[in-house]
C-alpha cells in the first residue's frame, strides 16, 4: 500500500483537494486526539458506512490508526468495496504528532472550533445561567429556544424552553416571538449550537434582542440550577407569509457567504462530474424527510449538519447540495458550511418529493467504544463538564496554530 506523508496531507487540506482522512480507532480513542479534519470510521463499520460517507471510489482515502496494526486490514476492506486510491498515513497518528502538527480532542472538533471562532470574531452576545434563571423567575418577556435535536431536549432542558433544532430557528423565530421586544435566548448542551443558533438569528436580521445561553446546559448545571426532564414542547407551525419572510432573510445571509443557488438541470450537470464527490442533503426535520424527499438526498437536519459535518461529509474538498421545500433552512445551513470552507449549493425550484421513509439510514453503532460526551445526559461528573468547557475556550488559539482550516466569518 502506498504511503502519504503528513506534509502531503496538510497540502491537500490547504489546497482543498479532495481527501478522506480516516481514523480507524473507536470513538473514545478518536476523542483523545486526531488531526482537525480527520473522520472516524472504525474497522468494523467500513462495510456498513463507507459507501454512504465516501461516495466516490476514486477519492483518496488516507488511513491511520494508533499503532495497533489494523491499517492493512482496513485497506483490504476498502479495496474489496471498490476504492482504488487507498493510502496509509506514514507513521500513523504518531507520525502526525512527531512532525509537530496539531491534534484536536473530542468529536466534531472542527465544527466546534468554528463555533468558537464565530463568537470570537462576531462577539455573539450571551447570558450566564444565573442571569437567565433570574429572567425566568422574574417572568420576563423571553423565549427560550433549544437548538439541539428533539431527543436531547426531551432528556433535559431549561424551564420553559421550546425545541427548535438549529436550522429551524430563522424559519420559526417570528412565530414563537412575534413581539420584537421579546428577548430570544438560544441554548444547547454546551457552546457550539448556542453560538451558531444565536448568530444565525442575528445574521438574518431578526428584530428581537438575541442572546446565547453561555455554556448551555453544562453552565446551567455547574451553576447548581435544576433542568427539566421529559418536556415535549415544539415550535408551532408557521404561516406562509412568515415562511416567505424567513426565506428572504436567509437568502440574504447565504448570498453574503457566497452560496450559489442551482436548479435541477444544474444539479444533474454537477452530479455528472465523476472527478468530484457530491453530497446531497435534505436539511428539513427527520419527520418531514420521512414523509417525502427528493431521490438521492440523505437526511441531515441543518443544525446537526453544521455540528457534525465530519460525520456527514468526511471527504474534505467535496461539493455539497442542500434541499429544503421552504428554503430558509437550506440557505442558513449553507451559509455556515460556506464559511467552514465548503463548496455548497442550494437547490431551488419545485420540490418533487417522491421517496418516503429513510432508506439511507445507517444501522446504529454499538455502545462499545463510544465516547461519553460531557454534555449529554443528566449524570455527568462536574470535573468532566468543566474540562470540556476549558477545552472549547482554547480552540481558537489551536486553530491558529494548526493553520489548515480555511474558515471565514461574515
Amino acid at each position: 500500500m502506498t504511503g502519504i506523508t503528513p506534509a502531503e496531507v496538510r497540502t491537500a487540506l490547504l489546497t482543498r483537494s479532495e481527501i478522506a482522512l480516516i481514523d480507524l480507532r473507536d470513538e473514545a480513542a478518536f476523542a483523545t486526539g486526531h488531526p482537525l479534519f480527520a473522520a472516524q470510521l472504525p474497522l468494523d463499520r467500513i462495510e456498513i458506512e463507507a459507501a454512504q460517507r465516501i461516495t466516490r471510489h476514486a477519492t483518496p482515502v488516507i488511513l491511520y490508526d494508533g499503532g495497533t496494526g489494523i491499517v492493512e486490514t482496513a485497506a483490504g476492506r476498502f479495496a474489496a468495496l471498490g476504492y482504488w486510491d487507498v493510502r496509509r498515513l506514514e507513521g500513523d497518528l504518531a507520525g502526525w504528532r512527531n512532525v509537530g502538527f496539531e491534534l484536536f480532542e473530542d468529536v466534531n472538533s472542527y465544527s466546534k472550533a468554528f463555533g468558537e471562532l464565530v463568537e470570537h470574531r462576531r462577539g455573539t452576545p450571551s447570558l450566564a445561567a444565573p442571569e437567565v434563571k433570574a429572567l425566568i423567575d422574574g417572568q420576563a418577556d423571553i423565549a427560550i429556544l433549544d437548538a439541539r435535536r428533539f431527543d436531547e431536549f426531551n432528556t433535559m432542558s431549561l424551564p420553559g424552553g421550546i425545541s427548535v433544532p438549529g436550522a429551524e430557528l430563522v424559519l420559526r423565530a417570528a412565530t414563537i416571538a412575534p413581539d420584537p421586544d421579546t428577548t430570544i435566548i438560544v441554548n444547547c448542551a454546551g457552546r457550539t449550537r448556542s453560538i451558531i443558533g444565536a448568530q444565525s438569528l442575528i445574521n438574518a436580521g431578526i428584530p428581537n434582542p438575541v442572546r446565547a445561553l453561555r455554556n448551555g446546559t453544562i453552565g446551567w448545571t455547574l451553576a447548581g440550577q435544576v433542568l427539566d426532564q421529559g418536556r415535549e414542547d415544539r415550535a408551532p407551525e408557521i404561516a406562509p407569509d412568515q415562511a416567505a419572510q424567513a426565506r428572504h432573510r436567509a437568502r440574504n445571509v447565504a448570498y453574503r457567504a457566497g452560496v450559489k443557488q442551482i436548479d435541477s438541470e444544474t444539479l444533474i450537470a454537477i452530479a455528472s462530474d465523476t472527478r468530484r464527490t457530491l453530497y446531497r442533503f435534505d436539511v428539513r426535520t427527520p419527520e418531514e424527510y420521512a414523509r417525502g424527499h427528493l431521490p438521492g438526498f440523505l437526511s441531515a437536519p441543518g443544525g446537526q449538519l453544521v455540528q457534525e459535518t465530519d460525520h456527514f461529509a468526511p471527504v474534505r474538498g467535496a461539493r455539497i447540495v442542500l434541499a429544503d421545500d421552504l428554503g430558509a433552512r437550506a440557505d442558513m445551513t449553507a451559509s455556515w458550511l460556506a464559511q467552514m470552507g465548503w463548496e455548497v449549493y442550494v437547490l431551488t425550484g419545485s420540490f418533487d418529493a417522491t421517496e418516503t421513509g429513510n432508506p439511507h439510514a445507517l444501522p446504529p453503532r454499538p455502545a462499545a467504544g463510544r465516547y461519553r460526551r460531557p454534555y449529554e445526559g443528566t449524570d455527568n461528573p462536574t470535573a468532566a463538564m468543566q474540562a470540556y468547557l476549558d477545552w472549547e475556550y482554547g480552540l481558537v488559539d489551536q486553530l491558529a496554530r494548526d493553520g489548515t482550516h480555511g474558515f471565514f466569518v461574515i
